[in-house]
């Protein structure tokens, strides 16, 4: 922790350079995250060559390596300073949503810049609702809750009653919910990169009981340390439906659809598919035990 915090002073492009040096020397090193990242890759773009595979994937840890180099700027930097670094795009889509005074649900799917786009939305945008888990290091757990917080975003514990929730979303507070980590046996299976995929279908209902609109969000690092970008897309309409799990099933057509388009920051060392429906065969090698 000590040295991000001596990292985050530093100028944006040096932290890019560093991270993607360490992220590249991570690829090679992290030998377990590695195939996971390679596995995942070979279900959502299975047309591309193995090679193109192993290069995107050295990419994402490059991109890795830039959101570790800049969490300690995440955690110090004053407003003006994000004001410099983030930039927007299709912000209109979420002004025509705060003029009508709607309630709103920010999807945001774990692209590598998510730590640093979220803080930096709640300090030039808006505080946010954020959901919470809590670290099993004290420290870091402390460390981490604070500084998400340090604009007016709200932390809600995932164990927290919903109605909690509900009424701060009721309140004009926008969440940044987070639907696509594997969520094991609590989650439905919805199709995602061809495969059924756990996956929480909480979206909508949330949507539904809080009469808020859903609109995607997505944070990217942007090449050579040029800053942070913020995208924001329309309203998924109509949403929510009837329907919860065709409801869970577009939010997954979303995500994929913004992944194709900048595969290298997706989230790729993530068990997405760890969960199997019952009788399918494990989709990752058993980890090694020494």
């Amino acid at each position: 922790m000590g040295i991000l915090y001596l990292l985050g002073p530093l100028p944006f492009p040096l932290l890019w350079a560093l991270g993607m040096a360490i992220g590249h020397l991570g690829y090679f090193l992290a030998g377990s995250r590695r195939r996971v990242a390679l596995r995942n890759l070979g279900i959502c773009f299975p047309d591309l060559p193995e090679s193109a595979r192993r290069r995107l994937a050295a990419r994402h840890f490059g991109y890795l390596g830039v959101a570790v180099c800049t969490q300690g700027l995440a955690w110090v930097s004053s407003r003006q300073r994000l004001g410099r670094i983030v930039r927007f795009r299709g912000r209109e889509h979420l002004e025509d949503s705060l003029r009508n005074g709607r309630n709103l649900i920010l999807l945001v799917p774990h692209f590598i810049g998510l730590e640093l786009g979220g803080i930096a939305y709640s300090a030039l945008i808006h505080p946010s609702l954020y959901m919470y888990q809590k670290i099993r290091d004290p420290v870091i757990d402390d460390r981490m809750r604070r500084s998400r917080s340090r604009f007016g975003a709200i932390p809600v514990e995932r164990s927290d009653d919903l109605r909690r929730l509900l009424r701060e979303i009721r309140r004009g507070n926008p969440l940044f919910y987070l639907p696509d980590q594997d969520p094991g046996r609590r989650g439905i299976f919805a199709p995602f990169c061809g495969l059924p995929t756990a996956t929480v279908p909480t979206l909508s209902r949330l949507a539904r009981l809080g009469t808020a609109r859903v609109i995607p969000l997505y944070t990217r690092y942007l090449p050579w340390g040029r800053g942070l970008e913020l995208i924001f897309e329309p309203p998924l309409e109509p949403f929510p439906t009837d329907d919860p799990k065709a409801d869970t099933a577009r939010m997954n057509r979303t995500i994929e659809t913004r992944i194709r388009a900048m595969p290298e920051q997706y989230f790729w060392v993530h068990r997405r598919f760890k969960t199997r429906p019952p009788g399918e065969p494990p989709i990752y090698e058993p980890k090694r035990h020494r």
